[in-house]
């Protein structure tokens, strides 16, 4: 697993004491077939940056990635990147985001965001997306921070993978408490209205 810079799990578990949220968003760097990816990823940015919700995301300029950080920005939010260097010399960069941390692998780029975030939500994506939520939603359940996760389930989308975690429950592989520790929502306002509330669990080890 990751391991985070030191101090990075003291900050993760500071969002109830703040004046207002940092989410951090996984998704695709690409679009998808479907059109509604595109536009309920856009209204899901243009609600954050209407509601004085900071983005932290990928610092990507294509796919979902764009699409969020230029709806954010568009309503009058703030967008923050994070993107190892190799990518930024791809120039795959956003070029006009509040700020831009470059970071020199993958590894600190999701050390960082989990740094920067109050709450993680994974939009439609690919392999990387999973990746990344699956990694915060395991830090959750050890402890190492007190976080709520997130799944926005644009058109069922995330209905299979869900299928797959009553497995993992029913089969004796993830307690009853993670399984339903995660936010399953398709709408902005429900989402953040479900992070505000979140109670963490016991930590799996604890």
């Amino acid at each position: 697993m990751t391991q985070a810079k030191e101090g990075v799990y003291d900050r993760l578990n500071s969002y109830r004491d703040w004046p207002y949220m940092k989410v951090a968003v996984f998704c695709g760097s690409s679009a998808g077939h479907d059109a509604v990816y595109a536009s309920e990823t856009k209204r899901l940015g243009h609600f954050l940056g209407e509601n004085n919700i900071d983005l932290v995301y990928g610092g990507g300029k294509t796919g979902l990635m764009g699409v969020v950080s230029d709806a954010v920005l568009e309503a009058g939010g703030r967008a923050f990147g994070v993107m190892p260097k190799y990518l930024v010399d791809k120039e795959i960069a956003h070029p006009g985001l509040t700020e831009l941390s470059v970071v020199e692998d993958m590894h600190e780029r999701k050390a960082k965001m989990a740094e920067l975030a109050d709450a993680f939500v994974a939009l439609p994506g690919g392999a990387g997306t999973l990746e990344e939520i699956f990694e915060a939603w395991t830090w959750a359940q050890l402890g190492h921070h007190q976080k709520p996760c997130a799944f926005y389930n644009t058109q069922g989308f995330y209905d299979p993978l869900f299928e797959m975690i009553t497995t993992m429950n029913e089969a004796g592989f993830l307690k009853d408490v993670f399984a339903n520790m995660i936010i399953k929502t398709t709408e902005p306002d429900d989402l953040i209205a479900q992070f505000k509330v979140y109670q963490a669990p016991p930590q799996k080890w604890g």
